[in-house]
């Protein structure tokens, strides 16, 4: 995230109702993306909120406050770059990688101390943190992790449904271990059939990758393609052939 939810809030008019999980057209964003305010994190709602392309994202003081930036970076399986001196890494086997072993720590791990909270503060509230472990314990939440000597040093999270994938944070211990760890799951949803990556806001981090920024107005097009691609529901297991191989040929 590039942007800070501590803005005049209050100014948004469309308050979300306890038992009306709708939100309003995504259009009607302010220019910052904030789109409504307010509601629950069931669930239901958070479901419904990816399937139109939104998201909450808000500090611990604030009430929920729900996104849909413009324009949206998004990164395409088929078009994942990966930086030749990262092949290298990958082909040193310096991490053990997995998915869906440690969903709840890998998020705990993102909601801890990092450079661009240096005060300490993250958008990862203990509200947040029981609805997405939630989300995992439905099937519909996923984690990657990148191990080193038996110790988590790496990860990613977020949301897939159909054919779309939706990035909510990515932390690291050890150089590299969250790279590795993003390749990875790149590599197998393309394996997958899935047909975007929600990254949300550009950063040089994910552009390096070949994420590009869209129209927000096409990118809702392409998730409603994604969404006739079968859910992937359950717990993840990489494929038995080689996605490090797949990622060596990327880029």
């Amino acid at each position: 995230m590039v942007f800070s939810p501590r803005f005049a809030y209050r100014t948004v008019m469309f308050r979300l109702r306890p038992h009306d999980l709708r939100f309003p057209p995504v259009e009607q964003a302010t220019p910052e993306g904030l789109l409504a305010v307010g509601g629950d994190l069931r669930p239901e709602r958070l479901l419904e909120a990816y399937r139109h392309g939104i998201f909450p994202w808000y500090n611990e003081d604030d009430p929920i406050l729900w996104w849909s930036p413009d324009p949206r970076a998004v990164l395409f399986p088929d078009k994942l770059h990966v930086p030749r001196s990262l092949k290298k890494r990958l082909r040193s086997n310096a991490f053990t990688v997995t998915l869906d072993t440690c969903f709840r720590q890998v998020m705990e791990q993102c909601a801890g101390p990092r450079p661009q909270y240096p005060e300490g503060g993250t958008w990862i509230t203990d509200d947040m943190l029981a609805a997405y472990t939630r989300l995992h314990e439905l099937g519909h939440a996923h984690s990657v992790e990148s191990w080193q000597d038996g110790r988590l040093v790496g990860g990613v999270y977020g949301v897939a449904l159909g054919g779309a994938f939706f990035a909510e944070s990515m932390f690291t211990r050890v150089d590299d271990a969250s790279k590795v760890a993003l390749v990875k799951l790149v590599t197998q949803l393309q394996a997958w059939n899935f047909r975007l990556i929600d990254c949300q806001q550009s950063s040089p981090h994910v552009m390096r990758f070949g994420a590009e920024e869209i129209p927000r107005l096409d990118f809702v097009n392409q998730l409603i393609d994604a969404l006739n691609i079968p859910d992937r529901r359950g717990r993840w297991m990489f494929d038995e052939a080689s996605d490090s191989e797949r990622a060596e040929e990327s880029g």
